[in-house]
C-alpha cells in the first residue's frame, strides 16, 4: 500500500481528497493535515510514502514548507495547486523545489470534478511513490567532464531541428537541457504534458534561463535557429513544411495516450518530412506517450535517444521506447545537451 499524508486547509478538500484516493486498491490516506505545523509532526509519527501538498495555506505556504522538507527530509510531493496564471510560477517553483508533479485543485464543482479526474490522480500518487526525490540544494550541480568545449563558436547544420517528449519531472529535464545550449543552436521543439495556462509560464521561465529564445509555440511559427518551441497545453504540437521551412501547427485532436499535447504528436508528424535531420528524445515521465513516435522516426532514419534510468525522476515514458527498440542509447540528464550538440555539428 502507498500511504499518503493529505496536507490541505479546507476540510472540504481534505475529505474529498481522503475519499477519491481511498478508491484505489492499493493507496491508504494515513492522515490530514490543515497546516505545515500539523504535517510535520504527522510526518515524524506516520512516516508517509507521499505527501500531497496544496500550495497556499495559513501559517506557512506550500513554499517555504516545502523548501524545509526536500532540504531535511526529502519525500516524494505531489502539489494541489490552483491551475491559474497567478498560480502557476509558484506551482513551477515548487518542482524547481524537488516536488515530482502537481494536480488541480477545483474551485468550483469540486466533488464532480475532483472525481472526474480520479484515475490521473490515483496515477500521480503512483508515480510519486516510485519517482526519485532531489534533496533541495542552493548549490548549481557540477557539470560532467565530457562538457562539449566552447558551444558558442561552434557551427550547427543547416535545416536540422532537435525534437523533445517529456512528462513527469520534464519541466525541471528540460530546463536543465536547454540552460547547456547556446544561443545560435538549431531549432529545438518540444512537447511537454502540462495544462494549458502552465505552458505559457513555463516557457517564460526557460526563456528567462536559457541563452535561446524560448516560446510557446504559435500555429504558424516559422522554425528558426535560436529558437525553442513549447506545446501549448491543450494543443497538440505537429510540424508541416511549407516550402523549404518547417512551420508549428496546432490542434485540438483527440487526446493520444490520455494526452494533449502529446509527444506521439509531436514525434509522428516528423516522421515522413525530416526524419534524417531530426535528433529526438524522451526525457522522464510516466507513461508511454512517444516511444511508438520515437520508434517510427528511428525506423525512418532520425538519430534517436532516452534519458538513462539513474536520472529519469520517473522512468515511464523513456522505459518503454528502450523496450521497445526505439532509442539508439540511453544518456544521463547531464550529458543530453552535449550529446544534441554533438548530433548537430557542421562536420
Amino acid at each position: 500500500m502507498i500511504r499518503v499524508l493529505i496536507v490541505d486547509d479546507s476540510p472540504l478538500i481534505r475529505a474529498l481528497m481522503t475519499q477519491v484516493l481511498d478508491q484505489a486498491n492499493d493507496i491508504e490516506v494515513v492522515g490530514a493535515a490543515e497546516d505545515p505545523f500539523h504535517a510535520r509532526e504527522l510526518i515524524k509519527s506516520l512516516n508517509p510514502d507521499v505527501l500531497t501538498l496544496d500550495v497556499e495555506m495559513p501559517k506557512m505556504d506550500g513554499i517555504s514548507f516545502l523548501k524545509n522538507l526536500m532540504r531535511l527530509r526529502p519525500m516524494p510531493v505531489v502539489m494541489v495547486s490552483t491551475l491559474t496564471q497567478e498560480g502557476a510560477p509558484t506551482t513551477l517553483e515548487a518542482l524547481e523545489l524537488g516536488a515530482i508533479d502537481f494536480v488541480a485543485k477545483p474551485t468550483k464543482n469540486v466533488a464532480a470534478e475532483l472525481n472526474a479526474y480520479a484515475e490521473i490522480l490515483h496515477d500521480k500518487i503512483r508515480a510519486a511513490a516510485k519517482a526519485k526525490v532531489r534533496i533541495y540544494s542552493q548549490t548549481p550541480p557540477s557539470t560532467h567532464a565530457n562538457k562539449v568545449s566552447s558551444p558558442e563558436s561552434l557551427e550547427f547544420k543547416a535545416n536540422h531541428l532537435v525534437a523533445i517528449g517529456a512528462s513527469t519531472g520534464g519541466t525541471e529535464a528540460i530546463k536543465e537541457v536547454l540552460i547547456r545550449l547556446p544561443a545560435h543552436f538549431v531549432p529545438v521543439v518540444i512537447t511537454q504534458h502540462i495544462p494549458p495556462v502552465f505552458s505559457k509560464s513555463f516557457a517564460e521561465r526557460m526563456d528567462r534561463v536559457a541563452k535561446m529564445t524560448v516560446k510557446e509555440a504559435e500555429d504558424g511559427d516559422v522554425l528558426k535557429a535560436g529558437f525553442v518551441y513549447i506545446a501549448p497545453g491543450d494543443f497538440h504540437l505537429r510540424l508541416q513544411p511549407q516550402g523549404s521551412k518547417l512551420v508549428c501547427r496546432l490542434d485540438k485532436g483527440a487526446p493520444i495516450n490520455r494526452h494533449r499535447p502529446a509527444v506521439d504528436a509531436l514525434f509522428d508528424s516528423l516522421v515522413n518530412i525530416a526524419p534524417k535531420k531530426t535528433t529526438a528524445i524522451i526525457l522522464t515521465g510516466m507513461g508511454a506517450d512517444g516511444a511508438k513516435g520515437l520508434l517510427h522516426l528511428k525506423e525512418a532514419g532520425a538519430t534517436t535517444f532516452a534519458q538513462d534510468e539513474k536520472t529519469s525522476v520517473v522512468w515511464g515514458m523513456p522505459r518503454a521506447a528502450v523496450e521497445l527498440g526505439a532509442a539508439e542509447k540511453t544518456v544521463p540528464l547531464e550529458q543530453v545537451a552535449d550529446i544534441l550538440m554533438r548530433s548537430m555539428i557542421k562536420r
